[in-house]
Formats: structure tokens, C-alpha cells, sequence
């Protein structure tokens, strides 16, 4: 079988974003995207605890037009930048941190349309994504390589089990990594798009988790599936364009982390101003005048407003790196990826420490099952182990000390 990489024409443009988010885009997509969190905060806890695959969220994600933001006007798309995306996931984060993570998950996996497809196919793809509006789950995780894709004639068979498959079982598409197995291209690490139902494809529901419980991130089992050549949107490789898959994700990451922070301060906010009285030993009329309470506050406010600098920047950053397509170098895209996992360190730090200290101005009161203000720390706690964090710390210390670059993986 013939396979076309993407990146094999030449003088064809490879990326289809180009240029930056201006104000009134910025405006437009944080009001959408406020507006879908304020849906999705009235019941955020309810949802939570029915754990139910969140099909009537994607749909209010769809209504407020969040799924098709990033793909290119011209391919009938909202046409926004990655800013904007990114923003998008913040904003969500504070109010239900899995659709958040289906959010975001769902914008990276999406873009590999450019990342991976030869350009000649890239139209066709973003235009039948954003007809259908589908939402891209993910079934990638590299750290899992439990799949066989073997040769069957001019196509190939797709066996074996994927877990922590993000958005699977609620995705309109999935977009699958694995190697070739046998034949002339054994070895070959190809991204795939397979329909939620193909033949063969099994969703086994089986996320079970402290947080993230909406994200529908379950496992993938996958039973003698068929691959086509038109399912197949190239190769996985080290082209520096390419690869800009894992600081995108990381990115994401890190607005998402902070986002649930920022909502953990404004809940606690919420209950610190509705409790009456003081503690008895203090002088202060209220708990919120009291300024042990407002030191801590002070504090969880001013370290978020400053991950929240590093972000804004890095959001921006990430536009400019895409809009180079081909153009862009390994230089470019290892500074991006220091710059990013500086990001994670902190947004990681930061969100955790928020969604669990805050407890400490809200009182005993809130840690009643009722208030949920519980449910921000289950969701970072969890999202927040993806990768060790220290790994980052290293990558970034290295860098700092030798100017060592960590190998490129779906992780750097």
C-alpha cells in the first residue's frame, strides 16, 4: 500500500493558521465560552456524581459553536486562533474541569488534520469535520503500545487495547496512533481517524476514576478493525511542525490547570463572603475581614494572577509557532517546549495547592458533599498525574544549565 506523509510536497504551505487573535476574536470566544460555563456550572456536581458519558455537554459545546473553532473559514470553520481555543479551556476549567479536558483534548486532536495530513488532504478533512461538527476523541496514549496494526491487502487490521482514551466515547471520530506491525512499512508509527462505530471497535466504559470523571477518557478495545488508506492521516514523526502536538497538549494543560484553580478561589470566595460571624479568637467582624483569611486569599490570588501572565504569553507564543508551518525549526519548537513546561511546573503547583488549601478559609462546613468545592482538587489531583511533573522540572533545568533538549515524544 501507498501512503502519502504529510510533508512530502514541496512549496506547499503546511500549516493553516496563520497571524494572531485580535480583540474582538478574544472577546467573542471568552463570552461563548462563559456562557457555556455558566450551563455547565449549575449542575456541575450533579453530573459529576451520575457519571454519565456527557453526550448533552458536547451538544451545548456544539450550540455555543466551540467545536469547530479552530478549523479555517475557508473549510467553513470559525477561524480563530489557538489563543482563543486555549482561552476557551481556561474559562471551562472553572466551571467542569472534564469538559474542559474533552475540550481541549479535543482542539489538539482535531489540528492533527495539519500536523499529520499531506496538504493536498487537509481541506477535505477540516471540511467534513466542521459539516458533521464533530468532536475528536483520542485513543494515543503512548505509554499503553498494546496495539497491532497489521497489513490485510491495501489496507490494515487494527487489534489490541488503548486505555485513557479521551473523548472515545463520546467523539464523533477517533484518532488513533499505532505501529505497523509487519510488511514494508513495519515500524511506522500512523495516525489514523476511525469512526466511533467502525466494525470491530469497542467502547468498554470503564473510567472509574477519583476526578475527571466526564471526560469520557474510558478504554478502546479494538477487534480485527479495518484500515483503510483514506482513514489515514500520515505519519508520526520528528518533523519540528509536526510535533507541535505535545506542546499544544501541554499548553492546554496548563490553562486548564489554572483554570480550575482560578474556579477553586471563586467558589471559596463565594463561601468565605457567606459565612457569618468570625473565629472565635479574632477581632474581625466576619471571617472575610479577617486578615488571616485575607492573607490566604491574598496569596492564592496573586500566584494564579502570575501563572496566569506566563499563560497569556505562551497562548500567543503558540500561535506564532504554528503560523511558520515548515518553516518552523527544532530550535523554535524546543524553546516553545522549555517555555511550556515551565508553564506546567507552576500552573501544576499552583492549581493543586489552591484546590486544596482553599478549604482552609472556607471551613469545616464546606467539606460537606452538598457544597462539592471537593469536586476542583478530584479533578487537578487526578488530570494533574498525566505526566510526573518533576520530568518537567528537568527538562527545564537542563535546558537552564547545559542547553540540553529532551528527546521529542508525545510527553516533550
Amino acid at each position: 500500500m501507498t501512503l502519502t506523509i504529510a510533508g512530502n510536497e514541496t512549496g506547499t504551505p503546511r500549516s493553516p493558521w496563520s497571524g494572531s487573535a485580535g480583540a474582538e476574536e478574544l472577546t467573542r470566544w471568552k463570552t461563548a465560552a462563559r456562557q457555556a460555563a455558566g450551563g455547565l456550572a449549575t449542575d456541575a456536581l450533579a453530573r459529576d456524581r451520575a457519571n454519565q458519558d456527557p453526550y448533552r455537554e458536547v451538544e451545548l459545546l456544539r450550540r455555543h459553536g466551540l467545536v469547530n473553532l479552530l478549523v479555517p473559514r475557508e473549510y467553513g470553520g470559525e477561524g480563530a486562533h489557538w489563543e482563543s481555543a486555549l482561552h476557551v479551556v481556561r474559562i471551562l476549567a472553572a466551571a467542569d474541569g472534564s469538559i474542559a479536558q474533552l475540550v481541549a483534548y479535543h482542539y489538539i486532536n482535531q489540528a492533527t488534520i495539519a500536523f499529520y495530513a499531506a496538504p493536498a488532504r487537509q481541506a477535505d478533512w477540516f471540511r467534513r469535520s466542521a459539516e458533521g461538527q464533530w468532536v475528536w476523541g483520542g485513543s494515543v496514549n503512548p505509554v499503553d503500545p498494546t496495539l497491532e496494526l497489521s497489513v490485510d491487502g491495501d489496507g490494515y487490521r487494527l487489534n489490541g487495547l488503548k486505555r485513557f482514551s479521551t473523548g472515545s466515547s463520546v467523539g464523533d471520530v477517533i484518532i488513533v496512533n499505532a505501529a505497523v506491525t509487519d510488511g514494508p512499512h513495519e515500524g511506522t508509527v500512523l495516525a489514523f481517524v476511525l469512526e466511533r462505530g467502525r466494525e470491530g471497535l469497542e467502547l468498554l466504559g470503564d473510567w472509574d476514576h477519583l476526578g475527571q470523571r466526564l471526560s469520557a477518557s474510558g478504554s478502546v478495545r479494538y477487534n480485527n478493525v479495518r484500515v483503510d488508506a483514506a482513514d489515514i492521516l500520515g505519519e508520526v514523526g520528528d518533523e519540528p511542525f509536526s510535533t507541535l502536538v505535545t506542546p499544544g497538549i501541554q499548553l492546554a494543560f496548563g490553562n486548564f490547570y489554572l483554570g480550575v484553580a482560578q474556579g477553586a478561589l471563586a467558589k471559596g470566595r463565594e463561601i468565605l463572603l457567606g459565612r457569618k460571624n468570625a473565629w472565635i479568637l479574632s477581632s474581625a467582624e466576619s471571617y472575610a475581614k479577617d486578615p488571616v483569611f485575607q492573607r490566604t486569599v491574598g496569596e492564592f490570588a496573586s500566584r494564579i494572577a502570575a501563572v496566569e501572565a506566563l499563560a497569556d504569553v505562551l497562548n500567543r507564543r503558540y500561535d506564532d509557532a504554528v503560523a511558520k508551518g515548515a518553516g518552523l525549526t527544532f530550535e523554535d519548537r524546543a524553546e516553545l517546549a522549555v517555555r511550556t513546561a515551565e508553564l506546567k511546573v507552576v500552573s501544576t503547583e499552583v492549581g493543586v495547592e489552591v484546590a486544596n488549601r482553599i478549604f482552609e478559609v472556607t471551613g469545616s462546613s464546606s467539606t460537606s458533599n452538598q457544597v462539592g468545592l471537593d469536586l476542583f482538587w478530584r479533578n487537578i489531583r487526578t488530570h494533574s498525574l498525566h505526566d510526573p511533573v518533576d520530568y518537567k522540572k528537568i527538562e527545564v533545568g537542563a535546558s537552564y544549565l547545559l542547553g540540553e533538549v529532551q528527546p521529542i515524544t508525545l510527553y516533550t
